[in-house]
């Protein structure tokens, strides 16, 4: 296979992601990382949605959630998710497929508390997914979770991170005529080397 370089120089795929993701904050006006997660239902139909990557660890990508969640459930049911992370100032795109696990120790209370007040507290509050009767309804929640937890509320045991560890990782940039350029790293299970290719547009 030809060399890789530029943009796509490396013999790491996750040091390759976090040097685009470290990119992309420079440039996106908003959440540079920003992923669409996608999981499928007990109905063998797909989902998808917006979550925060919060890291790009040496072998996985993690983010965080509430447990009971639609997304929750879907990832806990078949241990398999898909994102894509998506920078049009960039003109480039992640996309990741792989095993997932729950992150629910020690690392998730740390991230829990970094979080500002109002989130930590909004995640207390919020039965993520479920039907909501109103507004005031949230905001009553929200007022009983703080007269109960003050200013230093605990980690829900409802609430923490999963780490998806990828077989998958395509990379992908903007080209003339739409003439993309595209690499795939592949691996059949965790652990093994990567495979890698070039892919047409």
């Amino acid at each position: 296979m030809e060399k890789r370089d530029g943009k796509f120089a490396g013999d790491d795929p996750f040091e390759i992601a976090r040097r685009w993701l470290a990119e992309a904050e420079a440039t996106e006006p908003n959440d540079p990382n920003a992923i669409a997660l996608s999981t499928v239902g007990a109905d063998g139909l797909p989902n998808a949605r917006m979550v925060l990557l919060k890291e790009i660890e040496a072998e996985a990508f993690v983010f965080y959630t509430n447990y009971e969640s639609a997304k929750a459930g879907e990832i806990d049911a078949t241990g398999k998710a898909a994102f894509v992370m998506h920078w049009k100032s960039l003109r480039r795109q992640v996309r990741v497929r792989g095993l997932v696990h729950r992150e629910d120790g020690p690392q998730a209370d740390a991230y829990f508390a970094s979080r500002s007040l109002k989130s930590r507290l909004g995640a207390w509050a919020s039965r993520q997914s479920r039907p909501l009767k109103s507004r005031a309804a949230l905001m009553a929640e929200v007022a009983k979770v703080t007269a109960r937890f003050g200013t230093n509320p605990p980690r829900p045991p409802f609430w923490g991170g999963y780490r998806i560890a990828p077989l998958e990782i395509e990379f992908w940039a903007d080209g003339e005529f739409r003439l993309h350029d595209r690499f795939v790293w592949r691996r059949a299970e965790i652990g093994q080397e990567w495979t890698t290719a070039r892919l047409n547009p």
